[in-house]
């Protein structure tokens, strides 16, 4: 059925979330199919492609090209003056809808005049229900229980459940008092009546507000179950960090201010207040033990070593035997040294996720380098034995690598530490669409283990080169022990794929799509978690902050190891004068061990770097390689890392004074 002209217009707010964008926007083509509409696309200055994407391949879309940030409500109202629809759809480009959603909500709507405002039923890119889906109206007393975690504690109660509304069914229809921005469907006479978005908020707060509005203005808010779309949470502020604590309770504050008696505001006001600070020291201490536990054992170990070694050295080395070190040693030689070993650790990116064992050798090695800068400048009192360093360096290397490789082996079977585990992965589509993905799979060099396709419906044989077909997927799964399932786009509707990450047990299982024609596989493994995607289109590790550090932080600590170790190391570089040379200049940024080769038109589009002492093929005649210098420049910024930035200048010795 199609209703009548410009039935629905569709507004989409995009912010540096490209390859989402595109995958909502080509849900929305297919389900525009069945209703008059039309699509808007705010984007908020992005910079990863997003706006040159919507003009190259959704030429009907309306864009409105942003050059500042203005927030999440100036967007949408740019685009809601300017809609020209019956009923106004605000949609996050984190999601996928379903071919006939957009038909279901506008019939709804049809049928029901009272309704102002209309939320659907979302799920994560695990299948899990979003619980945001329904809300209530953030009382103080509603803020109170989910502030405080009750609301958590017990989300089935109508006393402590009413932020979600926990004791109200998924899968039924219902009066509820607060849409979720994701998806907010709007009768364009009401928003004429009530106003539109609240610029005062900039990025959270203004779906209550406006839903609030809504209310006030004598209409519904209802929550519609009956199409589900999947929703990736892709959010830029993370709710486990201390800015959105922030800005999501001032928005709090805002509304109160607004809705509320001033006296009564000024009450919920100061109440918010102190729950902001609650909230936001939690999240701090939360946010320190997940990343201060791990040096701290580390530490911890290192100095119950250095003790050990302590005693073993005065009990068996001839010129301490009998005699002890005095506590200086312990607690001034011994500290310095382990706060080395951890700084060396940290700066080799030993205690980033998925880091390797050699982050950890070459961490301790970098941390020795230190304490031997240091130990030259300190005075003789405090100098002990040279041996003690070095033992501590290769027994802690040892204790630490160690510790860390059991710990990976109880949790995962696997000797593998560091190493992102392949997923067992099984792909739903056909044909040239299933080897496509096949190959887009492979050439994005994603660890996995490819177990086979899966037809994607019930009549094809096994004998065609497919495991099974659709209606036997669970069963799949589980003999196989699938951890990621891609689901073809092509072969698949929005509405199967949707079905099926809500009808699996999804415990294990994480969820991708691959939509037609394009060079990613997308989804999300987590609803608090940005989504994530795999793509031909790699990202340059050099191109991080992080990396950048890391690159300057290296070059620094080995060219004071280079310059301490210069009366040892001259003899086996060839050109001595440049050795010295080149380690002063790298200390102070002239210049990096490693830079890119060949041209400067070479490395067009790498991030820049000073001139290089090394180039990544090492001192290599570039013109002796058959790979070009291109490429080598792209592979060194794609798989980039300290240490294998050391890895090449110690191969290289000979050559680092040329």
């Amino acid at each position: 059925m199609v209703y009548g002209p410009m039935d629905i217009s569709i507004i989409i707010v995009n912010y540096n979330v490209e390859h989402f964008l595109e995958q909502a926007l080509l849900s929305v083509r297919k389900a525009l199919q069945r209703v008059e509409g039309e699509v808007w696309v705010v984007d908020n200055n992005s910079v990863d492609g997003s706006v040159r994407m919507v003009r190259e391949k959704f030429p009907e879309v309306h864009l409105i090209d942003n050059q500042h940030n203005p927030g999440f409500s100036v967007a949408n109202n740019q685009a809601i003056v300017k809609s020209k629809g019956r009923y106004v759809l605000l949609l996050n480009p984190d999601t996928v809808v379903e071919e006939d959603t957009f038909e279901k909500v506008v019939r709804f709507m049809d049928e029901h005049p009272d309704a102002g405002g209309l939320g659907v039923r979302m799920i994560d890119g695990t299948g899990k229900f979003l619980p945001e889906s329904k809300r209530g109206l953030p009382t103080p007393q509603v803020a109170f229980y989910k502030m405080f975690g009750l609301s958590k504690l017990f989300p089935k109660s109508k006393v402590f459940g009413r932020y979600h509304l926990g004791y109200l069914s998924e899968h039924e229809t219902h009066e509820v008092d607060v849409l979720a921005g994701a998806f907010m469907l709007m009768r364009k006479e009401t928003l004429d009546k009530v106003g539109l978005l609240d610029e005062t908020f900039f990025m959270y707060g203004e779906d209550i507000d406006l839903s609030y509005r809504i209310t006030l203005g004598g209409y519904k808010n209802y929550y519609y179950p009956d199409t589900t779309i999947i929703h990736y949470k892709g959010e830029s502020t993370k709710k486990t960090s201390v800015n959105y604590v922030f800005v999501f309770y001032k928005a709090m504050v805002i509304f109160a201010k607004k809705h509320f008696s001033a006296s009564f505001a000024r009450s919920f006001g100061l109440f918010i207040n102190l729950a902001i600070w609650f909230r936001a020291s939690i999240a701090l201490v939360q946010r320190f033990v997940m990343k201060a536990w791990q040096p701290a054992l580390d530490g911890a170990l290192l100095f119950g070593l250095s003790y050990g070694l302590k005693l073993y050295w005065e009990r068996n080395h001839k010129f301490v035997l009998g005699g002890e070190y005095p506590d200086t040693y312990l607690y001034v030689n011994t500290l310095v040294y382990i706060a080395c070993w951890l700084g060396g650790i940290y700066f080799s990116g030993g205690y980033r996720r998925n880091a390797g064992l050699r982050h950890i050798a070459f961490g301790m090695f970098s941390g020795t380098i230190a304490i031997a800068v240091w130990y030259a400048f300190i005075p003789d009192h405090l100098r002990f034995s040279r041996a003690l360093i070095i033992l501590g360096m290769l027994t802690g290397s040892l204790l630490l690598m160690g510790y860390r490789l059991l710990a990976y082996f109880v949790k995962h079977k696997s000797l593998n530490y560091g190493e992102k585990l392949a997923y067992n992965t099984l792909i739903v589509g056909k044909g040239d669409e299933a080897q496509r993905v096949k190959n887009l799979l492979q050439e994005s060099h994603v660890p996995h283990t490819l177990i086979g396709f899966v037809y994607p419906g019930t009549e094809k044989a096994k004998e065609d080169g497919y495991i099974g077909t659709l209606d036997k997927l669970q069963e799949i799964i589980t003999i196989f022990k699938v951890s990621e399932l891609i689901f073809c786009a092509k072969d698949l509707s929005s509405s199967e794929i949707i079905r099926w990450m809500g009808k699996l047990d999804q415990n294990e299982v994480n969820y991708k799509i691959v939509p037609e024609e394009t060079l990613y596989i997308i989804g999300s493994n987590s609803k608090n978690t940005n989504g994530e995607f795999y793509t031909i289109d790699l990202k340059l590790a050099l191109a991080s902050t992080t990396a950048q550090r890391e690159k300057r932080l290296f070059d620094m600590a080995s060219a004071i190891g280079a310059l301490v170790l210069f009366p040892f190391l001259i003899w086996i570089c060839r050109n001595k004068a440049g050795y010295f040379r080149n380690a002063l200049q790298v200390l102070f940024g002239k210049k990096t061990w490693v830079s890119y080769a060949g041209q400067p038109e070479d490395a067009e589009g790498m991030p820049t770097l000073a001139p290089g002492v090394l180039h990544p093929a090492g001192a290599a005649d570039l013109s002796s390689l058959s790979i070009s210098p291109a490429v080598i420049n792209f592979r060194y910024a794609r798989d980039f890392s300290a240490n294998r930035d050391f890895q090449l200048v110690l191969s290289n010795l000979q050559h680092i004074g040329n």
